[in-house]
């Protein structure tokens, strides 16, 4: 790192980090009683930028996330419990008026406001209970830690624990944040999936760079995640940016690539932070495909891999069951050669030029009884490599989500 360009993790993370945001969560009635509606509320105009569901079936918020992207935003409100997806065009009205109720709380044009949600599908939004809810939330913005916390909690469903990151860069020019909040653990895979992502920093920024940049760091995190291969309607990643901080970035500035990396590290975390709260997981595979040609063969290789069901519960079993992840590398429709493919889990290589290698079952095993399990598939054709993140396949999912609605 540059001499006066440096970083530090913040070691207790909320969005309320950064200059110039206050949040709320607060509960209105979606969910039987835990906090079920954030609002992130921006003192000053930010950019925006945003990466969206590739699911052709679009919700109703992400609808009118996409419209409004180009806008200076002041605002975000979401809500968990229910995805207003499949409303059809009352749905789109209750997104807007969504919009419209924070607007008015806040005394801001309901053009600056986003509008997210995650949930079940098919069920039209209680907007009176979300009425009462944006009214709670507006009178309880905050900058406060706790607050920060508050929003965190109001967005997720079937999560377990919150998901959190942020940094601090520092500059000749001054000192700037970031941070981010995400949920999601199920119906995550790696083409922006059921995950709401929400990041905010204080830098000065133009939004194109700041969407390029953006779309990036979400390539190589959101989009190399997995834990069971759907793709949700509401898939949301945003990042808003108020320069609060009096620090600029621009195409030349010495500090774009430290906010870059550190934008790339905060999705980064949040994006391992969801898939070890994947619902019923008991392992987290790192996957490094390497020696590829280039680097969109290894994506769609890594992907290939952690998304196949036979992988997962060989992993669940504990199963150095390498042919499997032979098997998936052949059916990813991807170039290589099969006879120069090794593979490794953990330290212990267990295939060798595409085929068998001796290897001791007991030492496999060790690796394979731990939470956090790495893999590495070396294709020996080229220099370029992807690391992704993937988890097993349990009962324990099929029973969390056989009562979803429940």
């Amino acid at each position: 790192m540059k001499q006066n360009i440096t970083y530090s993790r913040i070691e207790a993370p909320a969005l309320t980090v950064v200059q110039g945001f206050a949040a709320a969560g607060v509960h209105c009635g979606l969910k039987r009683s835990s906090r079920d509606l954030a609002l992130l509320y921006s003192e000053k105009p930010a950019s925006a930028a945003g990466v969206f569901t590739q699911n052709r079936v679009q919700a109703a918020p992400v609808q009118l996330c996409r419209a409004r992207i180009g806008n200076p935003i002041r605002a975000l409100v979401v809500n968990s419990g229910n995805a207003n997806a499949c409303t059809g065009a009352k749905g789109m009205e209750n997104a807007q008026e969504m919009a419209a109720l924070a607007a008015a709380a806040l005394g801001i044009d309901p053009g600056e406001v986003l509008v997210c949600s995650t949930g079940v599908i098919g069920q039209q939004l209680p907007i009176d209970r979300i009425q009462a809810g944006i009214r709670d939330a507006a009178a309880a913005l905050s900058s406060s830690y706790q607050s920060g916390q508050d929003a965190a909690a109001a967005i997720l469903t079937t999560d377990t624990v919150t998901k959190q990151a942020a940094y601090r860069g520092s500059l000749p020019e001054g000192s700037f944040h970031l941070a981010g909040m995400a949920k999601g653990a199920g119906m995550i895979c790696p083409n922006m999936a059921t995950m709401l992502a929400f990041i905010a920093t204080d830098v000065q920024i133009a939004r194109p760079l700041l969407q390029q940049l953006f779309q990036e760091a979400v390539d190589r995190s959101f989009n190399l995640i997995t834990i069971d291969g759907d793709t949700s309607t509401n898939d949301t990643a945003l990042v808003l940016a108020n320069g609060a901080a009096g620090v600029e970035i621009t195409p030349g500035s010495p500090g774009l690539d430290l906010f870059a990396g550190l934008l790339n590290r905060v999705c980064r975390d949040l994006a391992r932070q969801i898939v070890s709260d994947g619902e019923g997981i008991t392992k987290v595979i790192e996957l490094t495909v390497r020696g590829a040609a280039d680097e969109a063969a290894a994506r769609v290789l890594a992907r290939t891999v952690l998304n196949s069901p036979l992988v997962k519960t060989a992993f669940y079993g504990e199963d150095a069951n390498w042919g499997r992840i032979m098997a998936a590398l052949g059916y990813a429709g991807v170039p290589f050669d099969p006879e120069q493919v090794d593979i490794f889990i953990g330290p212990v290589q267990v295939a060798s030029r595409g085929g068998a290698v001796p290897f001791r079952e007991e030492e496999a095993k060790a690796v394979l009884q731990q939470r956090e399990i790495a893999v590495t598939v070396d294709l020996n054709a080229g220099s370029a490599a992807v690391t992704a993140w993937g988890t097993d396949l349990t009962h324990e999912y099929v029973t969390i989500n056989s009562h979803y609605r429940s």
